[in-house]
């Protein structure tokens, strides 16, 4: 499962699930440039990690996204192994959520991944080999309340993957999605506490809610999620494409 001097490009690389991925890939000998709008957290992720690339990027500007792609590929070759982590999650109640969120919830989740596979895909297709992994969320395979914006960009994501599969089934380039469930991140961390402060339940109460949708009853780990990703960017996964794979503990939907 190796790809020794592949080039991997993971977006929200700087921590969770994205520097898990990073850190798996890495493991097998990629070249591996993590990108992300905290300065912070990128730099913290390439201490951690030696040989880490960073690129300081919003992937919701095109054009930065391009430069930064570019700039990539001349320091580490082209960009053969694409992972759109980026992404992000606003809660509120449907009549509650503003227009500006349904914006940045779509920018951020949906169009984030667009900017970097049109920056990427030339580069896979003139070399005959690609591996894109979207990652999504049990959010695009189900619904949830109080995150319809959510849900609904995870949803346009993995419909995204599928149709992108389709495209390039004969160009030597996979396109997939994975779906976690609730996991170990900064982002469930705060979904805990804000649920807490709003219920007046323990944050342990709270957890325990989200646990519910788990059948194993634990918070999925960022190295699962990696686990699938690796696979999905190896030579003996080729002729998987346009699936939305859950790493959620059991059945989804």
């Amino acid at each position: 499962m190796g790809q020794p001097g592949r080039h991997a490009f993971i977006t929200g690389g700087g921590s969770g699930i994205g520097l898990a991925i990073a850190t798996a890939l890495s493991g097998t000998g990629c070249q591996v440039t993590i990108a992300g709008r905290n300065a912070e957290r990128l730099s913290a992720a390439a201490a951690a990690l030696p040989g880490l690339h960073t690129q300081r990027v919003d992937v919701t500007d095109a054009g930065a996204v391009e430069t930064a792609i570019e700039a990539a590929a001349a320091t580490s070759g082209r960009v053969q192994l694409l992972v759109n982590n980026a992404g992000g999650v606003t809660s509120a109640p449907f009549e509650r959520l503003s227009l500006q969120s349904w914006r940045e919830a779509l920018d951020l989740n949906l169009m984030g991944a667009v900017h970097c596979i049109r920056a990427a895909l030339p580069a896979m297709r003139a070399s005959g080999w690609g591996r894109i992994v979207n990652i999504a969320s049990t959010a695009g395979l189900t619904g949830f309340g109080f995150v319809s914006a959510y849900v609904a960009s995870k949803h346009a994501l993995v419909g995204l993957t599928k149709a992108l599969a389709l495209e390039v089934a004969t160009a030597g380039i996979t396109v997939n999605a994975v779906c976690p469930g609730y996991t170990d991140t900064a982002i469930v961390a705060s979904a805990v506490q804000k649920i807490s402060s709003a219920t007046g339940r323990t944050e342990e109460e709270a957890l325990a809610t989200l646990l519910t949708t788990n059948p194993q009853g634990h918070l999925i780990a960022p190295h699962e999620v990696a686990a699938a990703v690796l696979w999905l960017c190896s030579n003996e996964a080729a002729a998987v494409s346009g699936i939305a794979l859950p790493i959620a503990g059991g059945p989804v939907g």
